[in-house]
């Protein structure tokens, strides 16, 4: 065969560029990632949308994201767009635009607190220092966010990550502390010997 039948020698493929590798945006698979103001992110679920027109399909995405700075501020946001990164990017703005203040003890919450969304329950119960969080992942990246390290959960009726999200926002906004209580009543509330006994615990820590 001569010289000009054989196949043409290419040179060594050049390493792609990271940026370039198709990844999407951080915290894309549930991995918290951090925003510019010092807040953290969590992406809980990116959701595809396809509408059947003349030429084919069209394609959506959503992005269900939870934002919170992991000391007792957190907020949950939902967007959608024709790309996952600008999905990402609305959900993040609206989550930051929404954010609530949950009063802690400790690690923990005050006192146990049912939350409520659609057909979703979720019940969150404070517990002991070491224990941890103990909850499932839409659950979880709210709390941990919140800056919450030892509580214990169950959730009730719709898995859905939306609604449990929901459910959980809505649980810590009704959590209330002793000294608040106090505040808007006039009146210093008694202390029982289980609470001293679980006010020392949380002292230690």
């Amino acid at each position: 065969m001569g010289q000009g039948g054989g196949r043409e020698q290419r040179g060594p493929r050049e390493p792609r560029d990271s940026k370039q590798q198709g990844g999407g945006p951080e915290g894309q698979s549930g991995r918290p990632g951090h925003d510019e103001g010092g807040a953290s992110e969590i992406v809980v679920k990116i959701g595809r949308c396809a509408t059947v027109v003349k030429g084919g399909r069209r394609f959506s995405f959503g992005a269900l994201v939870v934002m919170g700075d992991r000391k007792s501020s957190v907020g949950m946001g939902y967007g959608k767009s024709g790309e996952v990164p600008s999905a990402v990017d609305k959900a993040k703005k609206f989550a930051l635009r929404r954010m609530i203040s949950v009063p802690l003890v400790g690690g923990t919450i005050p006192h146990r607190v049912i939350g409520r969304y659609g057909a979703s329950r979720v019940v969150m119960v404070p517990a002991s220092p070491g224990t941890g969080v103990i909850a499932g992942a839409s659950v979880r990246a709210v709390l941990e966010l919140a800056g919450i390290h030892d509580v214990l959960t169950k959730s009730y009726g719709s898995n859905t990550p939306k609604n449990l999200v929901r459910a959980t926002l809505e649980g810590l906004g009704r959590l209330v502390t002793r000294d608040s209580i106090e505040r808007l009543r006039g009146v210093k509330l008694e202390i029982t010997e289980k609470e001293a006994k679980k006010d020392a615990i949380v002292a230690k820590a």
